[in-house]
């Protein structure tokens, strides 16, 4: 096949009240755009086509009506709130169109116009509550952004805690982007769980970590040590924008810029060097790194960019990212990955506490996953996958 050029969609929230992280989710597009572009064995050139939705769930439909109609484009990185993929669904199913979800998200969805490349709730929320549970206690208090991202991670972490008998002390949902959080801050200061879990995304949740730490110090509290808030979002894109109260809080992830190996090194130096105003790489600028290298084997793969058969020819597709090696699932379109439980600290990276051992296989819908309260060292706790190159 002669090396084309190929338009893709980039779609992408950089201004609004989460542009932090998608600003980093476009640089690891461009990163990974630049690579393919640079590489004469590349089976096509890819031109990118930019929307900003910048937060606003409906502008969502209308960007990839414009990609997908308007410039005829069948391939589109983009979305990182669960909210918005489910509002550009209808739109990829009409135009026979694939969306590269490169975001960690809630589970209980597949879609043949989704390639999910992003940690499946089995990859982020289970190993937090078996951390949470063996390191920290069974009192848990949930505080999130009013949508489905935050109502199904606290139901999956609200059974956990049942079946060890423990228990949410408190839950509470807030609008996307509200920053009114002081009183619910002191009021779980008061309360005294034993973790805090967040769903909150963007500036919510800075300004819940600042006023949490002030609330607890005020009373007296190690609050990093005594009462640790936990996330299954948290990266170092945004740590630079908590400020003081960044170190000491926990993240469950599949990426963390702090991996050791030759594959990450590499990436993490062309992430400093092109966009390390932005601060250090992160998990979902990984994943739309990771995504647009995973479309270019698919079409090597496929010899052409159709949408079916790019869909097909990524089933099973391997590549050594950043992260480690991944592959996507043959039946739901989702990838294997290698959990990871991070503690952040004050220079904006993390410190690795726990890695699974090999890439764990995404159950989306949690079927096959065992439960909350297996301990990290038993061996059957997670459906792991020997993955050859």
């Amino acid at each position: 096949m002669s090396r084309g050029t190929l338009k893709i969609g980039v779609m992408f929230s950089t201004t609004g009240s989460y542009a932090a992280v998608g600003a980093a989710m476009l640089a690891g597009a461009e990163l990974a755009i630049e690579e393919v572009n640079a590489d004469a064995s590349a089976p096509v050139r890819l031109e990118p086509v930019f929307v900003d939705p910048a937060g606003v769930t409906a502008a969502y439909a209308d960007g990839a009506v414009s990609l997908l109609r308007d410039h005829g484009i069948v391939h589109v990185f983009g979305c990182y709130t669960s909210s918005s993929r489910k509002e550009v669904l209808p739109v990829f199913e009409k135009h026979d169109a694939l969306l590269w979800y490169p975001s960690h998200y809630e589970g209980f969805e597949t879609s043949d116009n989704v390639i999910y490349n992003g940690a499946s709730p089995n990859q982020h929320i289970l190993p937090l509550a078996r951390h949470l549970l063996s390191r920290h206690g069974d009192r848990g208090w949930c505080v999130g952004s009013n949508y489905v991202w935050a109502w199904e991670n606290n139901r999956i972490l609200r059974e956990a805690l049942m079946e060890v008998r423990g228990c949410v002390m408190g839950e509470r949902y807030f609008p996307v982007g509200e920053t009114d959080l002081s009183e619910i801050a002191t009021q779980i200061v008061r309360d005294r769980p034993d973790f805090v879990f967040t769903t909150l995304i963007g500036e919510s949740s800075y300004q819940f970590f600042r006023l949490l730490r002030a609330a607890a110090e005020e009373a007296g509290l190690d609050q990093a040590a005594e009462m640790p808030v936990a996330s299954c979002s948290l990266s170092e894109a945004e740590l630079p924008f908590i400020g003081a109260a960044s170190a000491g809080h926990l993240s469950s992830s599949v990426y963390f810029s702090s991996i050791d190996s030759p594959e990450n090194k590499r990436f993490t130096a062309r992430w400093m060097a092109r966009f390390g105003y932005l601060g250090h790489a992160c998990a979902d600028a990984e994943a739309t790194y990771t995504a647009v290298h995973l479309l270019v084997r698919a079409i090597k793969r496929a010899g052409g960019t159709g949408f079916s058969a790019v869909r097909e020819a990524a089933r099973g597709l391997r590549f050594n990212a950043p992260q480690g090696l991944i592959m996507v699932d043959e039946e739901n379109l989702h990838c294997a990955m290698r959990p990871r439980i991070g503690r952040s600290r004050a220079d904006g990276t993390f410190d690795i506490l726990f890695e699974e051992r090999a890439p764990v296989r995404p159950d989306p819908y949690l079927v096959w996953s065992n439960s909350a309260t297996v301990t990290q060292d038993d061996p059957r706790h997670g459906h792991h996958l020997r993955l050859a190159p």
